[in-house]
């Protein structure tokens, strides 16, 4: 291990926990009371005293928007959890966060979690980290370095879903580097290298002063422990390292952290970001580890302190969030299911995982590499050790649904009504659907939209396409500004998106997969129409695990792996995973019929798309 892996952490600014308003996941009975900044706290209280001989793991995942701490047993059984909303500045094409505004909300909902569930910190066993897949920048101190243009250093994050490396992911694509094919033949404008490429050819002080180059999960295990080893669900992932140099490795010594062999030291020069090979690629990982593998010696005394723990306490190498979902909810199969497939090995590769936030992630693993084109990977180990895997993609789900809802006229009114009867916009949309379909006496709820049809692409095409010049339309727009309108082109949206899902589910079983069940989280699976348009139209049935936060329970896994509470992480999932609902797709082959005509249309609007951008492209040339 390098010298200086285990440095000291040099921000020591005292946690002001007041400055974030937690809300909570309560999983007792509940009161509201006046919370010390003037917000408001829900708070959980148990119905009898705690056993303090128990074991508890804590995940941590950062999302888009906030930062959440989850309590688990050794069962996977949520004991509550906690979130502290996170600062993000939106600039165009630029979406930036910042480090030290994130772990501030960590410590504030590690915090609050721990107290509303009733769990002391020597209760904590274990610890993993999950986050998005964007880019911290950090000096030699560990302090931010900005990635901003105005030079803002707080604003050192370069958030996943930003754009503004189109044109370097385009540079980089043009090389045909062989480490693309492990990527679906194309880098991403949300994937490392193009954004790395930006910031030397935009911001050259910034680029000099940067000692690491870190994904936001690999550097909250480095904050929590000071040990920079990265993780290979990172690594492989989002910054083309090539996991599969371990396999050897692998098979003799199972988890360890390695020296990182797995880099294209050729792919970073003759993209023009040489310089990072320097010092055995110090700047963006001299070593790597399997998910779940114990960094460093666990929390540091500082870490501990802000967190509320125990220093030493084991934390588990990270994972991305979308693949911490994976890992929380890919065993999580009745009994029926799982006994259908005599090979347990056979059965978890017939399963996709779709975790389902402000985008989505759709994920298989296979035994054997899976090239396929315009779907990321195959990645080994990046998320099931020994396992390939295959990673789809819609960049804009939770969130072109929040965007087509809040730019209506009709928004604010639906708003108000919502919130006087306590339901969410989705409930009231839903409810609206349903008289709708009793009105018109139309055979099914989905044939409401025969004549609205949505291509989700407003945020380009990650899979299966990969174009992210991709734009999104809506056909079959009228004057109608009424809340009915919007709930027809809502359920549109939905449509388009679970469209989407089935283009990439064919075109991954076209390649060699064998998908034939889906495994849905995130806070989209909690919407009935979301999953049951999703089941109707990808003809599979759908699993929702017993636990709603399915984010927080893999990255818990990760902390009970790390503290060797479980032997693998396999073994962890499968102990610590578990089924809940299963939605089954309508058995009416009127529904089939429609939908597959939809669908035709779905594919359709893309062509046109190209077709027409041909046109322009001639007109002005």
């Amino acid at each position: 291990m390098s010298g200086d892996k285990r440095r000291a952490w040099a921000d020591t600014t005292p946690l002001l926990d007041q400055k974030h308003r937690s809300s909570i996941s309560p999983i007792y009975n509940t009161n509201r009371i006046s919370y010390a900044a003037g917000g408001l706290l829900e708070m959980a209280y148990a119905t009898a005293p705690p056993a303090r001989s128990r074991s508890v793991f804590l995940g941590v995942d950062v999302g888009t928007g906030s930062a959440r701490a989850g309590l688990f047993d050794e069962s996977g059984k949520l004991l509550g959890s906690a979130s502290s909303p996170i600062q993000i500045w939106k600039e165009g094409d630029c979406i930036e966060q910042s480090s030290t505004d994130i772990w501030h909300a960590i410590c504030a909902a590690v915090d609050s979690a721990c107290s509303l569930a009733n769990v002391d910190g020597e209760e904590v066993k274990g610890v993993g980290f999950a986050a998005t897949c964007s880019l911290v920048a950090v000096d030699a101190d560990g302090s931010p370095v900005s990635v901003s243009w105005n030079g803002d250093s707080r604003r050192n994050i370069i958030v996943w879903m930003d754009h503004r490396a189109v044109k370097q992911a385009e540079k980089i694509n043009s090389r045909n580097s062989p480490v693309l094919q492990y990527c679906g033949g194309a880098v991403s404008p949300e994937m490392q290298p193009p954004k790395l490429l930006w910031v030397k050819e935009n911001l050259r002080e910034s680029w000099s002063m940067v000692f690491r180059w870190m994904d936001l999960s690999d550097w909250l295990s480095y904050r929590a422990t000071g040990d920079d080893t990265r993780s290979l669900c990172t690594t492989v992932c989002k910054w083309t390292y090539l996991g599969h140099a371990h396999m050897q490795q692998m098979n003799e010594k199972g988890f360890r952290d390695m020296e990182a062999c797995g880099w294209d030291d050729e792919f970073w020069e003759e993209i023009g970001l040489g310089d990072l090979i320097d010092g055995h690629h110090a700047k963006i990982g001299r070593s790597v580890a399997f998910p779940g593998h114990p960094l460093g010696s666990g929390l540091t005394p500082a870490a501990a302190k802000e967190l509320g723990l125990v220093p030493g306490t084991p934390v588990g190498t990270s994972l991305i969030d979308a693949h911490a979902g994976g890992v929380g909810v890919m065993e999580s199969v009745p009994e029926s299911v799982s006994e259908a497939k005599e090979n347990e090995e056979e059965a978890i590769c017939h399963r996709m995982v779709l975790v389902c936030g402000t985008s989505t992630c759709h994920m298989a693993v296979s035994r054997n590499k899976l090239f396929i084109p315009g779907v990321w990977g195959p990645f080994w180990s990046a998320m099931v050790p020994k396992f390939w895997l295959t990673e789809g993609g819609q960049s804009a789900t939770g969130a072109l649904l929040d965007y087509i809802i809040e730019n209506h006229v009709a928004s604010r009114s639906l708003a108000n009504r919502a919130a006087s009867r306590h339901v969410s916009l989705f409930e009231l949309l839903n409810g609206t659907l349903e008289s709708m379909m009793h009105e018109r006496n139309s055979p099914f709820v989905a044939a409401l939209t025969e004549d609205i049809h949505v291509l989700p692409d407003f945020h380009g095409n990650r899979s299966p396409i990969a174009d992210p010049k991709s734009k999104g339309i809506i056909c079959g727009m009228t004057l109608d500004s009424s809340e009915k309108q919007l709930a027809l082109l809502y359920l549109a949206t939905v449509q388009g998106i679970a469209y989407g899902t089935r283009h990439i589910v064919e075109h991954c079983n076209g390649h060699g997969h064998k998908i034939d069940t889906l495994l849905a989280c995130g806070g989209l699976a909690k919407n009935p129409l979301f999953l049951q348009q999703h089941a109707d139209i990808i003809g599979c049935p759908i699993i929702l695990p017993r636990e709603n936060e399915s984010v927080l329970l893999g990255a818990a896994i990760l902390g009970a792996v790390a503290a060797k509470r479980y032997s693998s992480l396999i073994e962890a999932m499968k102990a610590m995973n578990a089924a809940g609902q299963v939605i089954h797709p309508s058995k009416d082959p009127k529904v089939k019929k429609y939908h597959d005509a939809k669908y035709h249309i779905f594919r359709e609007l893309y062509e046109q798309q190209v077709s027409q951008r041909s046109i322009m492209a001639q007109a002005l040339a």
